[in-house]
């Protein structure tokens, strides 16, 4: 392992980020509807903090890099993120109120990873300076914060391969025909101008700057973190409330999709359009399920069908795009629909997007599998040509997305049991369990139970939040990049 690599390239993803905490810090001393100096002092504080730490790192690995290998990207990718929430929780603590330092590292891992989960049982009383960071630390991680820090240090050169291959917002596999750096400006071009317009489109719509920055950060990093306590509610009985909710909802499906795709659009490749099927797929779930789950309320005369069906779209978008905005308690609706919103948890969006859950991909891969072995059950001699997206799957690839899926489903059920044990004292109900573990490791926000949709996880004892964060971390990077680093052979000198 090569230590100085790790220390120069980890110091300067710090000191990106204690530009971002700086610029958040600028906005609080601007804005002189915060009257709050302590959201100020604690994000300055923060990002000098974090520009030592990563200048000592930058200063312990001075060396030239032309190269990244394999291995210690892997790690990067891994102790990025975690290094990432660790410094991001810096703001919470110093600020007023404060909060306690496993509170502070949930908080921030939830925003880096995009999971939208959180402790604060009034987020109103928080300072707007540290609001503002909470939605910047979303927006960051959507895309994926190595992404950026990539295309804006060039010197990295050929070595980036290592650090996208582990990067689950990345496909490298779609983009091998292109320079790895030139790929990762495209994509933060297409996710500037995306954001841009969503912005801009909810200021039109009578939202102030303030919350249409936030509100357009963590919805085009399908985050979900709102300024208000009753999250996208809150504008429910505007005149245009219905309005404001389908206009998010149209950039939580654009998101959804692999963020290639608008790159292609971009460079106006059509041809390549022809044989993208996850995002179509992942369009008809979402417009049948919501369609299902407005009859069935309907049915049950708890609301009027348009109503229902304006509801059910906007939570069914929310929740596969794992964005997690709410605006009615889901959990009052029948069981059948529960059951699919559980569905739609596990299932996420689709495969280079900033989505979380399984992807789209994956699932059309198992099934495409599951067909294969049943056919080749009678005919075991016929020959399939398994391909996805206009690319063909090898029986290597096929065979790694089953393990995945399994794994995955192992990790659900183990985490569980973790869950019960850590909340022994507690009496945690299974409910409650399960939904917190797919709130977390699948990167939705909200879960069942005692973190549902109208509350939250303050009430977990501490270390059950950072043992939260970890499965945030995991789900985010998809289990590998952060398993890998608990393998002791990774950390032997060459």
């Amino acid at each position: 392992m090569n230590f100085r690599i790790l220390a120069k390239i980890l110091g300067a993803l710090l000191l990106l980020e204690s530009v971002a905490m700086f610029l958040c810090g600028v906005f609080t001393r601007l804005d002189h509807s915060c009257d709050c100096e302590w959201s100020m002092a604690a994000l300055m504080k923060s990002a000098g903090v974090t520009a030592a730490f990563g200048s000592a790192l930058m200063l312990l690995g001075w060396r030239k890099i032309v190269k990244i290998p394999r291995r210690e990207g892997v790690v990067i990718v891994g102790l990025g993120w975690i290094l990432s929430g660790i410094f991001g929780g810096l703001p919470y603590l110093l600020s007023e109120p404060a909060m306690a330092p496993a509170d502070a590292l949930f908080e921030s891992v939830s925003g880096f990873t995009t999971t939208g989960s959180t402790v604060m049982t009034d987020i109103e009383s928080w300072p707007r300076g540290i609001l503002m960071w909470r939605s910047v630390t979303q927006w960051l991680g959507g895309l994926g914060i190595l992404v950026l820090f990539v295309a804006l240090l060039s010197y990295l050169g050929v070595g980036t391969k290592s650090l996208f291959r582990n990067e689950s917002s990345f496909q490298t596999g779609e983009a091998s025909t292109a320079r790895i750096r030139d790929t990762a400006i495209s994509l933060w071009r297409v996710y500037l101008a995306i954001t841009a317009v969503c912005i801009i489109g909810l200021k039109t719509m009578g939202f102030t700057w303030y919350t249409a920055v936030n509100h357009g950060f963590t919805a085009v990093s399908t985050g979900g973190f709102s300024p208000h306590n009753a999250s996208i509610g809150y504008y429910s009985d505007w005149g245009n409330g219905w309005l404001i909710e389908l206009w998010l909802s149209l950039f939580m499906l654009i998101c959804s999709v692999s963020f290639l795709i608008w790159v292609v659009i971009m460079k106006k490749r059509w041809k390549r359009l022809r044989s993208e099927e996850e995002g179509k797929w992942f369009f008809l779930i979402c417009f049948s399920a919501a369609l299902l789950i407005a009859v069935g309320v309907a049915a049950k005369e708890m609301e009027g069908f348009w109503p229902a069906l304006r509801h059910a779209w906007f939570i069914v978008v929310s929740i596969a795009s794992t964005t997690g905005f709410g605006t009615v308690d889901y959990e009052r609706w029948p069981t059948f629909a529960l059951v699919l919103i559980a569905m739609l948890m596990l299932l996420g969006g689709c495969s280079g997007s900033t989505a979380g859950g399984l992807k789209v991909s994956r699932l059309l891969v198992l099934l495409r599998t599951a067909r294969f072995e049943v056919v080749k059950a009678f005919r075991p001699h016929k020959v399939f040509k398994m391909q996805v997206n206009g690319n063909s799957i090898d029986p290597e690839a096929r065979a790694q997305t089953v393990m995945f899926i399994c794994l995955y489903c192992f990790l659900v059920i183990i985490a569980s049991f973790m869950m019960g044990l850590l909340e022994f004292a507690n009496d945690i109900d299974l409910v409650t369990s399960v939904g917190a573990v797919f709130a977390t490791l699948l990167n939705i926000g909200p879960g069942f139970g005692e973190v549902g949709p109208t509350k939250n996880f303050a009430h977990f004892l501490p270390a059950t939040k950072v043992f939260l964060s970890l499965l945030m971390i995991l789900g985010r990077l998809e289990l590998f990049a952060v398993l890998v680093l608990f393998v002791p052979s990774l950390w032997k000198k060459y």
